[in-house]
């Protein structure tokens, strides 16, 4: 899955396919050198030379490690999305209830699987900017994706309703991955039956 960031995110948009395929291996790598080494020890230097690409190639599309680690992130979005979307695909009459479960289940499979998202998330766990700032992101992608398969309108009330959502999710899983290295079981489910009642009250 080869996502490209937004391009708000770069110093510098891919034009030409073998731009974006750079791209895509500067950001596989610093995503793998985010769980080898953490944040704090990774260098621009580095991922150049774990991507094979020159460094002034690293610096064309961003002017520090902050900046790629946020380009990481809104990529991460992009690939969530796009799994949702699939999952979500010829189950139109599931409602709220099957949503819900994609929502979460995609976030908890990436959080076990995607390189680097333990550290970078959505933009939540480095400096990249205010802890609430990625939720709203991600509260606000969500409202556009899924009302239309609800079949409500994305107005301030859906949007409120999934900001609490996935500010709640956010904790719990983090709680959950914080006990246990795979996600402890028994929170994630507790999560569940949490939303599972939030969003009965709002939704049905």
């Amino acid at each position: 899955m080869k996502t490209v960031p937004h391009p708000a995110t770069l110093r510098r948009a891919p034009v030409q396919r073998r731009s974006a395929e750079r791209l895509t291996r500067i950001l596989d790598a610093c995503a793998d050198l985010l769980d080898e080494v953490g944040y704090d020890d990774l260098s621009t230097r580095a991922v150049a030379q774990r991507a094979g690409v020159p460094i002034g190639s690293v610096y064309r599309f961003f002017g520090n490690k902050r900046q790629m680690a946020d380009a990481l992130a809104q990529r991460n979005l992009e690939r969530y999305t796009a799994r949702v979307t699939e999952r979500l695909e010829g189950t139109a009459d599931g409602g709220w209830r099957v949503a819900m479960d994609a929502v979460l289940d995609e976030y908890i499979a990436m959080k076990r699987t995607a390189p680097g998202f333990s550290l970078v998330d959505f933009g939540n766990q480095i400096p990249v900017g205010t802890r609430g700032e990625p939720n709203h992101r991600v509260a606000d992608r969500l409202t556009d994706l899924l009302s239309g398969y609800l079949d409500r309108e994305p107005d301030e009330d859906l949007r409120r309703t999934f900001l609490v959502s996935v500010e709640t999710a956010d904790t719990l899983v983090h709680l959950a991955f914080r006990v246990a290295p795979e996600g402890d079981e028994r929170i994630l489910e507790e999560a569940r039956e949490l939303l599972r009642a939030y969003l009965a009250r709002v939704l049905d």
